[in-house]
């Protein structure tokens, strides 16, 4: 243990320190967005649960890969959270999934008995209820659009140029939160060594041990559910041409966190075992980065609702 407190700092396993410290960060708070962004809106029909459900799959074949490989607890501790996060944020989807079907029956319900007992009105009320059926999301998209022209009416700038400086102002916000993050991050670290929780590891000493297969196998399937989990936010998202109901915070996170995850394990060690023996990790990390970029693209042709798209951490 000696040794290892008196291991000289080079440059390459501050960085990879530093990195490390930031995706920890990232990741503890990274759901904490759309988790806001759903309770202000009261609706979660902006995210996709099957996304949601291939992620959490992902996370149990993760937590099951680093218990039966014995990691390091900071990265057993940092899979458990993910399981108990995923499931707080799967169970608020639910919930006002189900909730707001119950008060559509209801609406409908409504309807149509105001409609046998106002026989003239039978043409409108067939309107209102055809206008209702459509793709998921076309409610959101219907009373956005009605919302968006009462502001335009009540004020005398013009719609473009309100839902420009909208999403300026929510990119402005979104990015001072993620250096923020950041700064937290590398303060942790920082911190840690300083008070000796955490000491450079040589690599040779890691490359000593192997990996059970099996826990290369959970790493591959993690991986694999990882970079699959995006696919249907992304069809839903093309599909209703609309991301409102999205936390544009939560995916930059995401990236944020990906890429120093990424990084961490590069700075570490570049030694051809070490690599292989992290592929899986460095495959679901990097490999969503792709997807995530994909969906800011997203954000940038559909666009959100300003209000709603600066979802502070």
């Amino acid at each position: 243990m000696d040794s290892l407190e008196h291991l000289p700092l080079t440059t390459r396993e501050a960085l990879s320190g530093v990195f490390g410290s930031i995706s920890l960060a990232a990741w503890v708070f990274l759901l904490v967005p759309q988790l806001i962004e759903n309770y202000k809106q009261g609706s979660a029909e902006g995210i996709s649960l099957t996304f949601l459900v291939v992620w959490f799959i992902g996370d149990i074949l993760n937590l099951s890969g680093a218990l039966w490989a014995g990691l390091v607890p900071t990265v057993i501790a940092l899979a458990i959270y993910f399981c108990f996060a995923d499931t707080i944020l799967i169970s608020q989807c639910v919930y006002y999934n189900k909730l707001n079907a119950r008060r559509e029956a209801a609406r409908k319900h409504s309807t149509q008995s105001s409609t046998s007992e106002d026989e003239p009105l039978l043409s409108r009320q067939y309107s209102n209820q055809y206008s209702n059926i459509g793709l998921p999301g076309s409610h959101r998209r219907a009373s956005a659009a009605s919302r968006r022209s009462r502001e335009s009416i009540s004020r005398p700038d013009s719609l473009p140029s309100i839902i420009e400086e909208g999403e300026g102002k929510a990119w402005i916000k979104n990015t001072l939160s993620i250096l923020a993050v950041a700064a937290l991050g590398a303060a942790g670290w920082g911190i840690a060594y300083k008070s000796g929780a955490w000491t450079p590891v040589p690599p040779e000493q890691e490359n000593d041990e192997d990996i059970a297969v099996g826990a290369q196998i959970l790493g591959y399937a993690s991986a694999v559910c990882y970079l699959g989990a995006r696919i249907p936010q992304i069809i839903k998202n093309q599909r209703e041409k609309s991301c409102e109901g999205l936390s544009l915070l939560f995916f930059m996170l995401s990236l944020l966190g990906n890429a120093t995850y990424g990084a961490g394990i590069l700075f570490h060690s570049t030694d051809r075992k070490y690599f292989l023996t992290n592929v899986p990790w460095l495959l679901g990390s990097l490999g969503t980065m792709i997807e995530d970029a994909t969906i800011f693209v997203q954000f940038r042709i559909y666009g959100e609702s300003p209000a709603a798209s600066a979802a502070i951490i």
